[in-house]
């Protein structure tokens, strides 16, 4: 009966979590777990950052779309960044995070040395 179960194991698919924690090379379920709660309370963060700040500025619906965007890339952005290496350290995963921020870094870095 051992072998049966055994057998059935190496047929099943992997589960999401599990395709994740091959893909970030990851510990454990847990850590990619971890790393899911930091990306959506940093996403949550920055969308109530993003409406208090537009409004300190005074952004309203009469602010042109383009206006909106360019603050967004240039305050927003760099805040989400910085947020996701903090909600990282809280949660002991700021070395996974940080290692994203360098590959993103050079990859930006590629795009505007050409």
């Amino acid at each position: 009966m051992k072998k049966e179960v055994a057998v059935a194991s190496t047929l099943e698919k992997p589960s999401f979590l599990q395709k994740l924690q091959s893909k970030w090379k990851l510990e454990s379920i847990g850590q990619v777990i971890l790393v899911l709660i930091v990306f959506s309370l940093t996403g949550t963060t920055v969308v109530m950052l993003r409406k208090a700040f537009f409004g300190w500025i005074g952004f309203d619906e009469f602010t042109p779309f383009w206006v909106k965007t360019v603050t967004y890339i240039l305050f927003v952005m760099p805040a989400y960044q910085v947020l996701l290496l903090a909600y990282g350290a809280l949660v002991g995963q700021f070395q996974f995070f940080w290692e994203k921020e360098k590959k993103m870094a050079r990859g930006i870095k590629r795009l505007f040395s050409r």
